[in-house]
């Protein structure tokens, strides 16, 4: 049946089956509402910070919006004020973990071809040794 839909009527409803069954299966929202365990290093009330359970440097920590937020093409104009924010929880904990000195990595992954696995919106932080794998 979606096959005889117009093309853009088949874009949406695609989305919205992405939307939906990311939001209600997503591990970064169970573990931003205390359903899935992590380790916590940061929260408020646009973001938490957590450690990445398999880590590519000494400190890995991804920091997620509260809000999902699928990736970096799903932000909206109202979204400005929360994605500088995680910029400023990270280098916050960069200074907490001891890594700003010495210097860290910011990664975001978007989309499939990028290596993005989960769906939601998330800024890896690296660091505590040097970058093996030379970027740009």
């Amino acid at each position: 049946m979606v096959q005889f839909l117009p093309a853009f009527l088949r874009r949406l409803i695609t989305l919205l089956l992405r939307v939906y069954y990311n939001m209600s299966n997503c591990i970064f929202c169970k573990i931003v509402n205390n359903e899935a365990n992590a380790t916590i290093v940061y929260r408020d009330e646009q973001v938490t910070a957590f450690r990445d359970i398999h880590p590519a440097a000494p400190t890995h920590i991804l920091i997620v919006p509260n809000k999902h937020i699928e990736s970096v093409n799903s932000l909206e104009v109202e979204d400005e004020a929360l994605a500088g924010h995680l910029f400023s929880v990270a280098s916050q904990l960069a200074a907490q973990e001891e890594i700003a000195e010495g210097g860290y990595r910011l990664i975001v992954n978007t989309g499939p071809n990028a290596g993005q696995m989960i769906f939601h919106l998330h800024l890896h932080l690296l660091g505590g040794g040097y970058m093996r794998h030379p970027m740009g």
